[in-house]
């Protein structure tokens, strides 16, 4: 980690999203870091802290992530933007020799395994994390024991109707842990005919059936529903503010900045 007289030196690529402006609030606010690039394909040209504070910082909303990290010369990017741009951010961070903390979901895990490639070519930590709450991390890791004592299991994941991709890679990520410690969660299932195509979700991993909701109203919420006879075991988490994924972003963050390792998973640097 580095010291008080060397602050980390952060980039935020998606920097006027809600995600964007809650991060660059947070770098802001902690002691050791340093809001250094703004990048964003809307209002180029101005001061982020008019966008997330009404008060100007200095640092101007760029949209070339290659030539802003080169400029700032960033310790780390943190990256919450879109699935269709994503991968290719991450290969340009690791390119320009800065760390990536990744909180955009929709990358294939095809595109998981090049970027850690390239992190492990390049000698530079990257930290990809389906989700940054701590409470959503552990309710995937409870989902991961439970899953040792139960046959069948779904997914229900339920997000406002602005996401893009579906499944969330948080449920995407539950169905992987869970798949570890079970090889079939549809145990006694008869035969199934869908009336309607879709009806009964995706099926990821090991039978585990994974169902999207988008709706208005829902910020991100997720049950993982287990069940055998005579009992049902449901863990849920819901996320109610921005602000709660914060705390994990803080600690990625500083793990990339002290840590030279590629990391899949927020529950690995608990």
């Amino acid at each position: 980690m580095t010291t008080d007289t060397k602050k980390i030196k952060v980039a935020v690529c998606g920097a006027c999203g809600r995600m964007g402006q809650e991060v660059i609030k947070t770098v802001n606010n902690q002691q050791d870091m340093e809001l250094v690039a703004a990048i964003d394909v809307n209002n180029t040209g101005k001061d982020i802290g008019e966008i997330t504070g009404n008060k100007p910082c200095g640092v101007i909303i760029e949209n070339s992530l290659k030539d802003a990290l080169l400029k700032s010369k960033a310790d780390v990017v943190v990256d919450f933007t879109s699935p269709d741009i994503i991968y290719n951010s991450a290969k340009i961070a690791l390119e320009c020799g800065v760390r990536p903390v990744i909180g955009t979901t929709g990358l294939s895990d095809i595109q998981v395994k090049e970027i850690e490639k390239l992190s492990r070519e390049k000698n530079i930590s990257a930290l990809i994390a389906p989700n940054f709450t701590t409470g959503a991390v552990l309710m995937m890791m409870f989902a991961k024991t439970a899953a040792k004592y139960f046959d069948n299991a779904e997914i229900i994941e339920l997000h406002h109707n602005k996401k893009k991709d579906a499944p969330s890679g948080t449920a995407i990520k539950t169905a992987q842990m869970m798949a570890e410690s079970n090889s079939d969660f549809a145990s006694g299932n008869v035969p199934e005919i869908e009336l309607i195509k879709g009806a009964r979700g995706g099926v990821a991993e090991s039978d585990i059936h994974i169902h999207s909701v988008r709706m208005p109203g829902y910020m991100a919420s997720q049950e993982v529903i287990f069940g055998s006879l005579g009992q049902i075991l449901t863990i849920r988490h819901d996320s109610v503010d921005r602000a709660c994924y914060m705390p994990g972003v803080v600690m990625a963050i500083r793990h990339v900045t002290s840590n030279n390792e590629f990391v899949y998973g927020l529950e690995n640097i608990l």
